[in-house]
């Protein structure tokens, strides 16, 4: 018997119904985000500590060095920086690419070197067919010294099976990951250990931005039926504005110093024996290897190549603490440097305690100097890069004896704009402090990766499956009344 038209009125009346009551209850959903990108991030990797302890021991005699502003963190481990990639919330797909290299150097014979290898641009991608680091390599041989060269070649394997890195959003971290020796790594190592070796476990923290929604453009051409409509009249031409002159004198208003103090110098204090920190204040900022004063003001003379200028800001390091006091406790304010002759001065404010205990209050301490013969102004910067800084008298008495007079300390960078429109070098970017939240699945050991994310998307498809089973069940129930209204009819 046909069923009359009004029972299939109600029932589809009744499953429009709870559709609609579907869709008030449910969560909005978000949509699937379109591929972002990766904008400032740290890798954190020892490589490996008997290697480390190796180069610089007694049998290779040597030393390692940082390059492109690659840091150290705790002393034997190396911290890259400025992390640029893309990263797909649909697959859990993500590659990031970190500025900043090492060295090795060991084995020294007739001033050549058995042991040398350099490491640069590590670049960490993970996707469906597993995870690896790469790096550029430049290496030689331990049985051979061949010398082979390798672009974005992979060290290790990363262990990342069982954590799923799809739908992240803000700062994604990825701590104590397994990291194993490829067949390319070991040529890169020079052959003194074999693939499938062990090597310290990394750390990665990036920032991963969603992308930008597109923006339709208009069409070229109005759609039929549109009304047309008087175009404007053409702008009045007037002269284009002339670029900014650069400032008349010798007077700027701009500038950026970096320093590192010295590298030994921050691994003790944030080292076992200290125990301590830094923290930059006032202006000042901390970029991993080196710490930056900013702004500036001051002069230069293009004649005779004289400079004074004067920066802005406080570094404060801190430790070996008793209670609430501190046994070290160095302020560096307000640095300057003044250059006269192709000679070079770098002078600050220095109080505190230094390790000695001595309290001291000095202004304007003259801590090192450089040669500036070739500080010469280029592009609207007056400029210079890593200029060797040798610690002066008055600086081994600022640092409470920790060094003699003489003492290489970190280089030196500066720059001052001549130009207003000239725009200073770039501070290395670190990304977000990493979040310690964990994300699931939970590690399994020790040496397994943990996951943390902050700003995490949630998965659509729960909401998905519990509305298409409510809206089944209304389905099931409309049509079970049917028949029994049939049934009964």
């Amino acid at each position: 018997m046909p069923v009359p038209r009004r029972l299939r009125r109600l029932a589809a009346t009744l499953v429009a119904v709870l559709a609609s009551l579907l869709l008030v209850a449910l969560p909005s959903v978000p949509a699937l985000a379109a591929p972002g990108t990766v904008a400032g991030g740290r890798l954190d990797w020892g490589l490996k500590q008997s290697f480390l302890s190796y180069v610089t021991g007694p049998i290779a005699k040597g030393s390692w060095g940082l390059t492109g502003g690659a840091a150290t963190v705790g002393g034997s481990t190396f911290r890259f920086h400025s992390a640029t990639g893309t990263y797909d919330p649909e697959s859990g797909a993500l590659t990031a690419a970190f500025s900043g290299g090492v060295t090795f150097k060991g084995h020294e014979s007739n001033g050549s070197y058995g042991l040398d290898m350099k490491l640069g641009r590590f670049t960490l991608k993970a996707g469906g067919s597993g995870a690896g680091l790469y790096a550029d390599v430049s290496s030689k041989a331990k049985d051979t010294g061949v010398v082979s060269n390798a672009t974005q070649a992979k060290l290790v394997d990363l262990g990342l099976d069982g954590l799923d890195l799809r739908g992240r959003s803000g700062t994604l971290t990825l701590s104590n990951v397994p990291a194993t020796l490829t067949a390319s790594g070991a040529v890169a190592f020079g052959n003194f250990y074999t693939a499938g070796t062990a090597l310290d476990p990394l750390t990665v923290s990036v920032d991963v931005k969603a992308a930008a929604a597109a923006t339709p453009a208009a069409p070229a051409t109005p759609p039929a039926g549109t009304p047309a409509t008087t175009p404007p009249p053409p702008a009045a031409a007037t002269e284009t504005p002339a670029a900014p002159p650069a400032v008349t004198g010798t007077e700027f208003a701009q500038g950026a110093l970096d320093w590192g103090v010295r590298r030994t110098f921050r691994d003790y204090v944030t080292g076992t024996i200290a125990k301590g920190d830094w923290q930059p204040a006032d202006g000042a900022a901390d970029g991993g290897a080196f710490f930056r004063w900013t702004p500036a003001k001051g002069s230069y003379d293009p004649a005779t190549g004289e400079l004074t200028a004067a920066f802005t800001g406080t570094v404060r390091f801190r430790g070996l603490r008793t209670g609430d006091a501190y046994g070290l406790d160095l302020s560096l304010t307000n640095p300057a440097v003044k250059v006269a002759g192709g000679k070079g001065t770098l002078l600050a404010d220095v109080s505190g305690r230094t390790v000695s205990g001595a309290a001291q209050q000095l202004p304007a301490v003259p801590l090192g100097t450089f040669d500036a013969a070739a500080l010469k102004p280029e592009g609207g910067l007056l400029k210079v890069t890593e200029l060797p800084l040798l610690l002066t008298e008055d600086g081994a008495k600022a640092f409470g004896g920790l060094y003699p007079a003489g003492t290489a300390m970190d280089p030196l960078s500066f720059a001052v704009a001549l130009d207003p429109a000239a725009a200073l070098p770039p501070l290395p970017n670190l990304g977000s402090t990493p979040t310690a939240t964990p994300a699931t699945p939970a590690a399994p050991a020790s040496a397994a990766p943990v996951a943390a994310v902050t700003g995490q998307g949630s998965s659509p498809w729960p909401w998905i499956a519990v509305g298409g089973g409510a809206l089944a069940a209304g389905a099931a129930v409309a049509v079970t009344l049917l028949v029994r209204r049939r049934r009964t009819v």
